[in-house]
């Protein structure tokens, strides 16, 4: 028999992020269109957000529209965004489980009311201090971190010596610690331009199993194998 592993239970991720993909293929794969895919996969974001509420986690982020997914066709694009007005209505059911709710990326190019019951979310959640669910709404990282640079660029208050953690508080992320553990769904093996500037000492793990398939158990299987790792961040 081979060693056993033992497990630091403080060795648990407190910031996950969560790249979702997979829902187009899960829809293909039965025959239904692609909008379907997106509506699963909705629901299962809802399932697991609320079971993070009672593990380790207490920032969790996911990857819900990037800034390349316009390139979509018009239909699932709009589709994408009626499901996100569906989510924004929805979220009082949240307000149990103590989440707070934050948007990151550039909502700028969201409709108007879209934009608007983004503020009034974030508004009403501001105050809950349990788990700070961040949802990627038109985020790409490069794109945060040139927005980043201008603002730090345009600021007349802005520091005369500038480090990693006073630029940290020109990103979407500000007030976030950065990410410990990014899990990637669906079999492909790649950032997809996700929080490069967070996840900097970042574990990743990559999952065969498409998100509207992703389960709590492969949610808490991942964090267990966080824990497993040997983190040295740079030390011997």
């Amino acid at each position: 028999m081979g060693d056993s592993v033992v497990i630091n239970k403080e060795g648990f991720p407190h910031h996950v992020g969560i790249i979702m993909d997979g829902n187009g293929r899960w829809a293909k794969k039965r025959g239904l269109p692609r909008l379907s895919g997106h509506k699963q996969g909705a629901s299962v974001f809802g399932k697991i957000a609320r079971h993070a509420v009672d593990t380790s986690v207490k920032y969790l982020t996911a990857y819900a529209f990037s800034t390349e997914n316009w390139k979509r066709p018009a239909s699932e694009v709009a589709g994408i965004m009626d499901l996100l007005r569906g989510f924004l209505k929805d979220t009082e059911k949240y307000k149990d489980d103590n989440i707070r709710v934050r948007v990151i990326g550039d909502v700028s190019a969201l409709d108007l009311d879209l934009r608007r019951m983004i503020t009034d979310l974030e508004e009403k959640s501001r105050e809950r201090d349990g788990l700070v669910l961040s949802i990627a709404i038109n985020y790409g990282a490069r794109s945060e971190i040139l927005r980043a640079a201008k603002a730090y660029a345009n600021d007349p208050l802005k520091p005369l010596s500038l480090d990693e953690a006073k630029f940290g508080e020109y990103l979407y992320t500000k007030g976030i610690p950065d990410v410990d553990l990014i899990i990637r769904t669906s079999g492909e093996i790649r950032v997809s331009n996700f929080l490069l500037w967070q996840a900097a000492y970042a574990e990743y793990i990559f999952l065969d199993v498409l998100w509207p398939d992703f389960t709590p158990r492969h949610f808490d299987s991942a964090l267990l194998e966080y824990a497993k790792r040997n983190r040295r961040l740079g030390n011997i």
